[in-house]
């Protein structure tokens, strides 16, 4: 009598599955057309402003640029702004200078963030959980908030007007090391205790065990992080003072203040300032999303 029972309920269950399942892989007609529409209409929003942007760059002097519907394909395509900009601004040197401010923040915010939160999240010390608030109050502050305080510590140190001054500041961010600490925790404790036990130093357990598991978190924390330093503007604009030490933000600044009347080399600097953060995103995108959902123990 149970045997029959759990068949019937078994079979209901298979059979509900299946209607679900098709009813989300086959939508009808109308949901299938109301699911495009939604995606075309996103699609127009976040991608529409870089197409127009890109498309104004190549386009030449004679072209109407605020053209109903917006002609998106250039006339009479010509690299001739891409050239002007690189003429007048030397935009790839502040790209240059980005590119180092950037790179730079990357490794020491993934490496002293995989030590913080390895330190916060498996590790037992006396004062940990103020250490803890510490990290936590600081978030709660805006970055203008502590501008000042930064600026007088860069000028104290002898590094104003210099990349060191830009790139000190934002080695280390509060954030990137809860990420990391959170990361951390999802490694069973038996499994470093059994490390622990088996001679692994600090630095071995790090190696082997923390880093196979948190590199997929390290990897978001790796862009996110490229992306804030390369489109910082407030910071390189009080630190730096002389035009030939400018980031790409700042001397994009200096562009659209030269330019204003010409649209046309204004979306060149900015196609120019976009190219490396589509760069980055194109090759690390694929542990970006494995860094988001990873949760098994590796190594």
């Amino acid at each position: 009598m149970t045997t029959a029972i759990d068949r019937r309920a078994a079979e209901r269950a298979r059979r509900f599955r299946r209607r679900g399942s098709s009813d989300f892989s086959k939508p009808t007609l109308p949901g299938m057309i109301l699911r495009y529409a939604l995606l075309l209409a996103v699609f127009a929003l976040v991608i529409g402003p870089f197409v127009w942007q890109l498309s104004t760059s190549f386009k030449g002097p004679g072209e109407d640029l605020y053209a109903f519907p917006p002609n998106l394909v250039p006339q009479d395509p010509t690299f001739a702004n891409y050239s002007t900009v690189a003429d007048v601004v030397p935009v790839y040197r502040y790209a240059w200078h980005s590119l180092l401010v950037a790179l730079g923040s990357v490794v020491t915010n993934v490496a002293l963030a995989v030590f913080g939160g390895y330190a916060l999240a498996c590790m037992q010390f006396r004062g940990k959980l103020i250490a803890l608030g510490i990290l936590l109050s600081t978030m709660l502050l805006p970055a203008e908030v502590t501008v000042t305080s930064n600026l007088l510590t860069i000028n104290a140190l002898g590094l104003g007007n210099t990349l060191w001054g830009v790139f000190l500041p934002g080695a280390i961010a509060a954030m990137n090391v809860l990420l990391i600490a959170t990361a951390c925790r999802m490694i069973p404790k038996d499994v470093l205790d059994a490390a622990i036990v088996d001679g692994a130093t600090t630095w071995q357990r790090i190696r082997h065990l923390i880093w196979p598991n948190v590199r997929g978190m390290a990897s978001v924390v790796a862009i996110f992080t490229f992306i804030g330093a390369w489109d910082d503007y407030l910071w390189p604009l009080m630190v730096l003072t002389e035009p030939g030490n400018y980031t790409l933000t700042v001397g994009m600044a200096y562009l659209n203040s030269n330019f204003s009347p010409d649209p046309r080399l204004i979306a060149a600097g900015t196609m120019v300032a976009l190219v490396p953060i589509i760069i980055v995103f194109s090759i690390m995108q694929r542990y970006f999303f494995k860094g988001v959902q990873e949760g098994a123990i590796k190594g």
